[in-house]
């Protein structure tokens, strides 16, 4: 519940962000740089005389965008690759299963960097390479459960009775990957919120001047012994926000995992 309750409101910040009447994110103030927060804006204003507030609640459009997205694609594709690969078995299941291993032989963030460095910086390619990252664990968590339940007994029933293979997958292996797979996924929204925003941090994401809590945490950092709050609070944001699609994994985990 609460951290449903903190990423609702971080949602609902940024879709409503027009109507809260904060300065445009990007209108600068000559005599605010680097204000401390409390003075004319609530957390402060940047380097650049730019309300901290106003940056961190459109900002947030983007760095939910690029944290969900990819977790869904690779969700979407784990499934199209785990679920026939493991029901086929054999030579299918095997070729799938070694491309997946060597994109594990990648360090998570290195492999996103290294993608999104050949592909140049942008949302869509920020996009694209925070799920081939993830794409590889999605089909594992796929793959292990279809493996587990492809033997047992309502299987092989519908197998009995005719059913075709597409059936079986569509109709009976589907229904039981689908809760395993949202629990990992939701458990992993937190992390990709992480490594969009360290992509955005290295300058292979959304770049400058449209806000996002990644390049204001890159920006903050120039400034970081005069005006420690202006990395700290978007930093802080991000680490709140992880940890709060942390607790909402943990909780779809109790929900739907019932044993």
């Amino acid at each position: 519940m609460a951290g449903t309750a903190i990423i609702g409101t971080v949602v609902l910040s940024s879709l409503l962000a027009p109507l809260f009447g904060l300065p445009a994110p990007n209108a600068s103030v000559d005599t605010m740089r680097m204000a401390p927060p409390g003075t004319l804006f609530l957390l402060g204003a940047d380097e650049q005389g730019r309300d901290i507030l106003s940056r961190l609640v459109w900002g947030g459009r983007i760095s939910l965008l690029v944290g969900t997205a990819p977790t869904v694609i690779a969700a979407l594709v784990g499934l199209l690759i785990g679920l026939p690969a493991a029901y086929a078995g054999g030579m299918l299941d095997l070729v799938a299963m070694r491309v997946m291993d060597i994109l594990f032989a990648f360090p998570m963030v290195l492999l996103a960097v290294a993608v999104a460095g050949v592909l140049g910086p942008g949302i869509i390619n920020q996009v694209v390479a925070i799920a081939v990252v993830l794409i590889p664990y999605t089909t594992r968590v796929v793959r292990n459960v279809v493996v587990a339940e492809r033997q047992r007994e309502y299987v092989e029933a519908a197998r009995a009775q005719g059913a075709n293979a597409r059936r079986i997958i569509g109709r009976h292996l589907l229904p039981n990957v689908l809760g395993p797979l949202i629990v990992y996924s939701s458990s992993m929204l937190g992390l990709m919120i992480v490594a969009g925003s360290g992509l955005s941090f290295l300058g292979l994401g959304v770049q400058p001047p449209t806000p996002d809590w990644g390049t204001m945490v890159a920006s903050g950092k120039n400034v970081l012994q005069v005006a420690p709050h202006v990395a700290a609070i978007p930093g802080l944001v991000i680490m709140t926000v992880a940890v709060a699609f942390n607790y909402i994994g943990d909780g779809f985990r109790d929900a739907m995992m019932v044993r």
